[in-house]
């Protein structure tokens, strides 16, 4: 009874592993877009910045925190 088990597990296994690896990477790929609300906004607001000052959020947060290390730095 087990090796019959195993057997049917076996061949479910390698069939279901027989996805070509187009539709691997297609589902992959639908993984890799974020499906979370906040990051859609973020990515929205960022597109925002980046089109009206030429430089992302990230961008001028470095150099806001540079600003501030300089500044209490010399203090």
């Amino acid at each position: 009874m087990i090796k019959l088990k195993l057997t049917i597990l076996s061949i479910i296994f390698i069939t279901a592993s027989g996805c070509s690896e187009f539709a691997l990477l297609a589902s992959g790929s639908s993984l890799a877009v974020s499906q979370n609300s906040y990051a859609k906004m973020y990515n929205a607001v960022d597109l925002g910045v980046v089109i009206s000052t030429k430089k992302g959020i990230k961008k001028h947060a470095y150099e806001r925190a540079d600003q501030l290390i300089k500044k209490t730095s010399k203090d």
